[in-house]
């Protein structure tokens, strides 16, 4: 199994999970701490109200001594509903009640107010000394200064409420960074759906993880159709053009007088013209609907030019003086033999159809690095600048009034269309004179 991508989702699912987990785990730790720390302590309020507590204690045992001390605890046990004791540096009582062994053993567990309050179900008992520093009040923790009433809420909200919250969170990055492509891709398909081609990726093909690699495979999808298409109903528009020529002939033909010799030839030439045209055209069509896997081997262009130059010969009725190679005797190219003939071929034709009387169509080429740069250049009018692309579209005639300016012009697009199947290229530019055909292939 291939490993993702440094660019793969996998990873940054894997990343976010990890660090949505380190997360809540630090969280849940600095947190607690806090909370813990937070919920330990009384409060100023508290220290406040208990340090009155012991500043009364001590001003009714100085003005009344042990009756004002009765007096007091009584108030505070009414008050505060706590058990308080006032004692001395050696833990005596100062009020008339002695203390009772187990009042003893209570008086060993006390702390001061600015101590931890200590276990979480345990109750603290606390001591405020005197301003003296020996005496001190004793006394349990009025509930309502409990510290630790809110530690109950504050841990669920830490430990339930807290991730859960994290979590949708996660939810709503991990959907705007996944599934909002997903949607926009989806309303785009949509659109295709609904014939708009120009409906396209966007943004999510610059991505560089799968969901880029889908975008970007989705707007090759879209791009092929809207070609595929467009395509076709210009041949189509094109096609039907072209054919109402030959029709309107021979409809002019059976019209007039002619003898049946003269009106079988031109039956013949018409009908053989429209052949070839829906020939070419549905080839054409194939090329770049099905754009099918041609095979390749090794072809030897020289001599595959030989037998092209051969047939154009016996065709054009050229000498084949006028067809020269001067191709390197290594020249040999990976291609289809059939499908790299078929193009050569349509380009010999188009350059002899467009050569001036007397005119020479040379075939020469050079190694480029891992290819051969092949080029075939005539002697003709050549073309316009601003027209070397145009004339590799379908039925593109610039001038049917210069020299050769007649056929359907599909032999080019042929051409083209076959040679970049076998992973190579063609292309136009101008000599001085002539129109130079260029062609690389792949080297063996």
């Amino acid at each position: 199994m291939e490993m993702p991508g440094f660019h793969s989702l996998l990873w940054k699912l894997a990343g976010a999970l990890g660090i949505f987990c380190l997360l809540v785990l630090s969280l849940h730790i600095d947190l607690g701490k806090r909370i813990n720390a937070a919920t330990s302590h009384l409060s100023d309020e508290a220290k406040f109200q208990l340090t009155q507590y012991a500043q009364e204690a001590e001003a009714v045992w100085r003005a009344r001594g042990e009756a004002g001390v009765d007096e007091f605890l009584e108030e505070l046990h009414a008050r505060e509903s706590v058990w308080a004791v006032v004692v001395d540096e050696h833990q005596q009582s100062l009020s008339s009640r002695p203390l009772s062994e187990r009042e003893w053993t209570r008086l060993s567990f006390i702390r001061a107010l600015d101590w931890s309050m200590g276990r979480p179900n345990g109750w603290p008992t606390v001591y405020i000394p005197f301003s003296d520093g020996v005496s001190r009040l004793v006394m349990e923790l009025p509930r309502r200064f409990n510290p630790k009433e809110s530690r109950a809420l504050l841990s669920m909200l830490l430990q339930q409420v807290l991730p859960v919250c994290l979590a949708i969170l996660l939810g709503g990055l991990l959907y705007r960074a996944f599934i909002s492509p997903l949607t926009i891709l989806r309303r785009q398909a949509n659109a295709l759906r609904a014939d708009d081609l120009s409906a396209r990726a966007g943004a999510v093909a610059q991505r560089r993880d799968e969901l880029g690699e889908l975008g970007r495979a989705f707007d090759h999808m879209a791009e092929r159709l809207e070609h595929t298409v467009e395509f076709q109903r210009q041949l189509l528009c094109d096609l039907s053009h072209e054919l109402r020529t030959p029709l309107s002939r021979l409809s002019v033909a059976a019209e007039q007088n002619l003898d049946l010799a003269t009106l079988r030839q031109r039956l013949e030439r018409e009908v053989q013209g429209m052949e070839r045209l829906v020939g070419d055209t549905l080839e054409l069509v194939w090329l770049d609907t099905e754009r099918p896997n041609l095979p390749l081997c090794l072809v030897d262009v020289a001599r595959l030019w030989e037998v092209l130059c051969e047939n154009a010969c016996f065709e054009s009725g050229w000498s084949a003086g006028r067809l020269s190679c001067e191709l390197p005797e290594d020249c040999r190219v990976q291609g289809n033999l059939n499908g790299l003939a078929q193009a050569l071929e349509n380009i010999l034709r188009n350059a002899i159809r467009h050569s001036p009387a007397n005119g020479v169509v040379r075939l020469a080429g050079r190694r480029d690095g891992d290819y051969w740069h092949l080029w075939i250049e005539d002697q003709g009018p050549g073309v316009a600048d601003g027209e070397l692309e145009r004339i590799f579209q379908p039925f593109t005639r610039l001038n049917v009034a210069r020299p050769g300016g007649g056929g359907f012009g599909l032999g080019l697009a042929i051409a083209r269309s076959m040679v970049q199947l076998q992973g190579g290229e063609l292309w136009a530019e101008n000599r001085n004179p002539g129109l130079r055909l260029n062609l690389r292939l792949k080297s063996v």
